[in-house]
């Protein structure tokens, strides 16, 4: 006590105590994180169903090829063109371009398509009449015809009226498919007519004499080669003219009954207040063009308008003071666009620049219109 005395008496500090250790706190033990086991558990969803859509795709695929056997035909969608907040519809088919039994859109012809969008008017009770909204120059003979059939059975069986309504262009084929319609309407100016059968082969035996080919041909039969382009003009008999001449005028002599018939059938239907063929109407049936007006003047069409006129006439003609305009239109999924390509199968991008010019083909039988062939 006294050397402490003595020390702070003599001004001296007093030892400093160490600070105490301040040690640190343990670390906190993970929690669990639920939004990471939610993530593992929605890619592990995601990948899944990734691969279960893929091995449907490849299904289809195979399907389209043929390993495995698809049903149906083409996929047709309803959109309403005009609402008019009536219960009753009336369709719209549209029949543009050439007349083809060639695959035209997702694997399917045109024939096809046309059937299944009669099939879905048919189907549904709620339409009461269908418009045939034709632009076409005709086309090939047996496309024409079948849907010329599809039409005069949808009207028999199903008793609902099909007014076409010719546009700008409506000839040959056009008129074929457009005959046995319960009414047609065209505008003044529409080109129609062309009532006749052509078959086209080219010659070009002149061109191969000049560069010095000769054509080597192996036949079963005198006739086999009689629309070959390689025999010289001088060796093709009158026998053969006459045999592709009786083949023309066969089919020639379906397309006037096919008009006869129509026309007389539509103007029973309506009680006369149609346009009946002329007397002399086989006259103008030789092939030549008409305006609307003079074909309406020689019978062959009902009813002078537009678009509107044949909407109204439909109306009348399905007993219904209001209806809306709905049309089908083709539903093209990528796998149809996938079966399409395949061994000896072309893929084709085609650029549209207005009315396609038909090309003939040599041996097949046409209604067309001249005019619109190269």
């Amino acid at each position: 006590m006294e050397s402490n005395a003595n020390v702070q008496s003599q001004g001296v500090p007093p030892p400093i105590s160490p600070p105490p250790v301040i040690s640190a706190p343990p670390p906190p033990k993970p929690r669990k994180r639920l939004w990471v086991v939610f993530v593992v558990v929605l890619v592990c969803a995601v990948v899944f169903g990734v691969l279960a859509s893929v091995a449907a795709f490849m299904a289809e695929i195979f399907a389209v090829a043929g390993k495995v056997p698809r049903d149906g035909g083409p996929r047709v969608e309803e959109v309403v063109l005009e609402d008019n907040g009536a219960v009753a519809k009336i369709a719209v088919i549209e029949l543009d371009g050439v007349i083809t039994e060639a695959i035209v859109r997702g694997g399917y012809t045109m024939v096809e398509v046309f059937e299944a969008q009669l099939k879905r008017a048919a189907a549904d009770e709620k339409v009461k009449a269908v418009i045939l909204r034709v632009n076409s120059p005709g086309g090939e003979a047996l496309a024409a015809d079948r849907i010329s059939a599809a039409i005069r059975e949808f009207q028999d069986k199903r008793r609902k009226p099909v007014v076409a309504c010719l546009g700008s262009l409506a000839a040959s084929g056009a008129y074929y498919v457009s005959a046995p319609c319960r009414w047609i309407v065209a505008h003044e100016m529409t080109i129609t007519g062309s009532i006749g059968v052509m078959i086209s082969t080219l010659n070009y035996r002149g061109l191969m004499d000049k560069v010095g080919l000769k054509p080597m041909i192996y036949k079963s039969g005198k006739y086999k080669d009689m629309l070959s382009g390689a025999r010289p003009p001088d060796e093709i008999t009158e026998e053969e003219h006459a045999m592709i001449q009786a083949l023309i005028d066969e089919v020639y002599l379906r397309f006037k009954n096919v008009v006869a018939e129509g026309r007389k059938w539509s103007n029973e239907q309506s009680g006369g207040e149609g346009r009946a063929l002329a007397a002399n109407w086989e006259a103008y049936a030789d092939g030549r063009v008409l305006s609307g007006r003079e074909a309406y003047k020689h019978g062959f069409v009902d009813e002078l308008g537009d678009f509107k006129t044949a909407v109204k006439r439909a109306k009348k003609l399905a007993g219904v003071t209001e209806a809306n305009l709905v049309q089908y239109r083709q539903r093209v999924e990528l796998v149809d666009l996938l079966g399409l390509i395949g061994p000896g199968k072309e893929t084709v991008v085609k650029l549209d620049v207005g009315l396609e010019r038909i090309r003939l083909e040599p041996g097949k039988l046409y209604f067309v219109a001249p005019q619109f062939f190269h």
